[in-house]
């Protein structure tokens, strides 16, 4: 099969888009190289868009620019790439036609898409959806949780797009799944947002909560691969947004984790399912880890990985990341959540064509990687121009935007910096090192490299 071209659209004073809709849509293949040649993907600010290449390898003077490999010297194993079913990104592709539901889907999940493998999804609601709500909301005071149903959101928007997804993917969809907020009735403070925590005689409650999700999302034929222990617990602590989220110090956490959630998942039918702790901003990682052990080490044993976000990344890696896997090497950590133009300096929620916002994950990813993360996960797969639909007014940008009055949806920029790494580092690739000479060093270079499952070599290169 033959590659197709981006369909180009022009966005003056940026970079271009790729547009798609019911009929045609850019593919690429991933080809193997032959032995003692390589191929080069390029995506570039001018408009080539995962352009193919083709060479021999032959030696070179050492006064070039030179990246040194060493396969023998192997890092972390990457467990995959992907992005986010919110009700938001679910209801946009639902207002699609049919065909271009499918093309939308295959270009991120299928062999001549990006080859995502990983999903992430709210427990309930997110900012990210039409309204504020959670499961098993009335009757109010219900320990036993005899209302916990699924909501509309869940059967007409983000299981038929998870199974979508499920069925496109030629390798198994790892589905992590996070609580943003529970019922207002378990909580100190009578609000999905702001200032809260939850109520001591409700941690069992909530422990059931994420069991009975399990149990319906299973019933509905979606298997959770990870849960994490409640989406940026920080902000119900600080009162850092207006919307749903629920505070946690360490000690209540602990707490919670060792008592209650810990053993119902572990006692359950789901007790191989994965339990991620932390799923905050870089700089909550040591101090969550840390004074965990310190306070309820025994809550450690349940956790096998750490979630970390996007939005505080300009704080330094190594005084994060290097403590963190010296110190537990057995914990695996994995980026959960990233998106541009939901920052208050950012002027523009969506901006079309930014070759600057896919620098943005370029350079993390690349940092992240570096630094032994197993993976990085987008937020919305997709959401409608105006960047939501969003309750709270939070809008975002997104790799793919969403034109239902034409029919159509278009490629970001970031779209194929994502790319760049899901495409070509399939699960079970391990790092590898590799090292620059003098003259490499003095250029604007970022670089990683794999070695993959599938015996070749990937480095991924960019050029500021």
């Amino acid at each position: 099969m033959l590659d197709r071209p981006c369909a180009v659209r022009t966005i003056p004073k940026e970079s271009v888009v790729c547009v798609c809709n019911a009929t045609y849509c850019d593919e690429i293949k991933r080809e193997i190289p032959k032995e003692d040649f390589y191929v080069i993907y390029t995506s570039s600010q001018s408009g080539l868009r995962f352009h193919k290449s083709y060479g021999k390898w032959k030696n070179s003077a050492s006064h070039y620019p030179t990246l040194e490999i060493d396969p023998t010297i192997k890092y972390q194993t990457i467990e995959g790439f992907g992005g986010s079913v919110t009700d938001a990104a679910s209801i946009t592709w639902r207002s699609l036609s049919e065909k271009s539901q499918r093309k939308l889907i295959k270009a991120y999940f299928s062999k001549n898409g990006l080859e995502y493998n990983m999903v992430r999804t709210p427990i309930g609601a997110s900012d990210f959806s039409t309204h504020a709500y959670a499961y098993n909301d009335f009757p109010e005071n219900d320990t036993l949780l005899t209302n916990f149903t699924l909501t509309p959101e869940d059967i007409m928007y983000k299981i038929p797009m998870i199974k979508a997804i499920m069925k496109t993917s030629l390798t198994p969809v790892h589905i992590m799944a996070a609580t943003w907020s529970p019922p207002k009735w378990m909580k100190t403070r009578y609000t999905y947002g702001g200032i809260n925590r939850l109520k001591k005689s409700y941690y069992q409650t909530y422990a059931d909560y994420h069991l009975k999700f399990l149990q319906r999302y299973k019933e509905a034929g979606v298997p959770i691969w990870a849960l994490t222990t409640t989406n940026e617990p920080i902000n119900g602590v600080f009162n850092l947004i207006g919307f749903n989220c629920l505070g946690w110090d360490i000690n209540d956490m602990g707490e919670w984790i060792v008592n209650n959630f810990g053993p119902t998942i572990r006692n359950s039918e789901f007790k191989d399912i994965k339990i991620i702790g932390a799923d905050d901003q870089r700089f909550t990682v040591p101090y969550w880890i840390d004074m965990m052990q310190y306070t309820h080490p025994k809550a450690l044993e349940y956790i096998d990985g750490i979630g970390v976000h996007f939005y505080t990344d300009e704080i330094i890696p190594a005084s994060v990341f290097v403590p963190v896997s010296r110190q537990y090497p057995d914990k695996f950590i994995i980026s959960t959540e990233a998106c541009e133009g939901s920052q208050h300096r950012q002027r523009h929620r969506v901006l079309l064509g930014s070759w600057h916002r896919a620098n943005s994950y370029i350079t993390d990813i690349i940092e992240d990687l570096n630094y032994n993360l197993t993976g990085w996960i987008d937020w919305n797969l997709c959401l409608d121009p105006r960047g939501g639909p969003n309750w709270a007014n939070n809008f975002a940008d997104a790799a793919i935007i969403v034109n239902k009055t034409n029919d159509e949806f278009i490629k970001q920029p970031m779209f194929y910096a994502m790319g760049h790494f899901s495409k070509f580092i399939p699960r079970g690739s391990r790092r590898i090192k590799i090292v620059g000479n003098e003259s490499t060093s003095k250029l604007p270079l970022n670089h990683v490299a794999f070695v993959t499952p599938r015996e070749t070599i990937v480095i991924v290169l960019h050029n500021e």
